[in-house]
Order: structure tokens, then sequence, then C-alpha cells
């Protein structure tokens, strides 16, 4: 049976209900944006983040591909990828009109939706420098995943059960990934100003931050 049938009959009738309303790419972020901050080490099918009604950016980059896929995206996500003083990130891609968008689930409020008015993958990621910082307000952001389809899970359904999400895990994490900043780029940072790491911090769960170890 097609995934998307399987995670449909999965539903129950207000379950249903619900995912009918996440209609397009703007609203499967706000539904995302609705949701609790999860700071636990497991991770959640989209139909245990429609139940349990919380989520981290791994799951929540899961849900969102399901849910887009259902609206007739492939489901696509790319994981981002900071240097080792902070967390990875996941996202969920979609195209309109041959330009890419993202939607996701984080504790930054930067680290969101991005509309679809990027021209290659590697232009969407880039829009997400500036605001993928650490509590130390480094600028952390180093490499991306190349984008991948999860259709390739379907046998595993994914959509409907958490044993394959470590499958997916370790399948992003087996991935060349890809640069986007040069060792003198990186030698140049500056920090995150008061201002904007404030602003990136508005309703952050302190429990689910990365918290890297302090430089000597």
């Amino acid at each position: 049976m097609e995934a998307v049938a399987v995670f449909e009959q999965a539903l129950t009738r207000s379950e249903r209900q619900v995912v009918k309303r996440l209609n397009t790419p703007t609203k499967i972020q706000g539904f995302l944006d609705e949701l609790p901050y999860s700071a636990e080490s497991i991770y959640r099918c989209p139909l245990r983040v429609l139940r349990d009604g919380i989520a981290h950016c791994f799951d929540g980059g899961l849900f969102a591909a399901a849910i887009l896929r259902r609206l007739g995206h492939p489901p696509v996500v790319v994981n981002m990828l900071p240097n080792s003083r902070d967390d990875d990130h996941l996202v969920a891609l979609f195209k309109r009109d041959g330009h890419w968008g993202a939607v996701a689930k984080s504790n930054f409020v930067g680290l969101r939706f991005r509309e679809p008015i990027h021209s290659t993958v590697r232009e969407l990621i880039l829009s997400y420098f500036e605001q993928y910082y650490n509590v130390e307000r480094e600028k952390t952001l180093r490499r991306y995943t190349p984008p991948l389809n999860l259709r390739s899970f379907d046998t595993h359904r994914w959509m409907t059960n958490d044993k394959p999400l470590d499958l997916i895990a370790d399948r992003l994490d087996g991935l060349r990934p890809i640069p986007l900043l040069s060792r003198r780029m990186i030698a140049g940072l500056s920090q995150v100003d008061g201002r904007s790491y404030k602003a990136g911090m508005v309703g952050v769960n302190e429990a689910g931050l990365y918290r890297p170890e302090k430089k000597p």
C-alpha cells in the first residue's frame, strides 16, 4: 500500500481533520510552531508527533516532509551541520515554481520557515546562516547534507513507525556533507550581537539547548 495511504488509514477521525487543515506549507509550519519543543533524546514518527503533540527538529522535519507529501511534494529533507559546538538541524524542503522553500521545527526563532524564493538548495541553506548560533553567540553552521528523499524508507513505514527513524538518522550521517565556508571565512566570523541573540531566543525551551564547553 502507498505510504500516504498507510498514514491516512492510521489516523483517527479527529486526527484526519487536523491533517486535512494542513493544506499549505505555511499551515504546516504554523502547526509545528504551536507544539512544545521536545528536549527528549527519542525520535517520534509523524503519526506520533500528531498524537503526542510535541517535537524537536528531527521529528518536526519528518512530520513536515510527511504532510508536504500529502500535498504532492516529494518527502525530502536536508540536515544542516554545525561545528562541534552546536546541534545539527533538520528541515523539510519543498519547491514552488522552481524555487526552494523549507518547513522546520526549531527551538530558535530564526531556524524555521523559509519562503520558496531560493534558486538552489545551497542558497536556501545559507539563508539560515546568521540565525544559526549557539548559547555562546557563535555562528556555527558549516555544512549540509545532500537532499534525502524519504521514499527509500517507505518499506519501513517511517510515517507511522518510530523504529526506522534511527535508520534515517544513520543515512543522513553517512551522506558526504557539502561545505559552506572556507577556513578564512570561519576565522573572520563575528559573534551574534546581543539584540539579535535575544530575539532568536524568544520562547526557547532551556532544557533543549545545546551547551558547548566554555572556551579557555
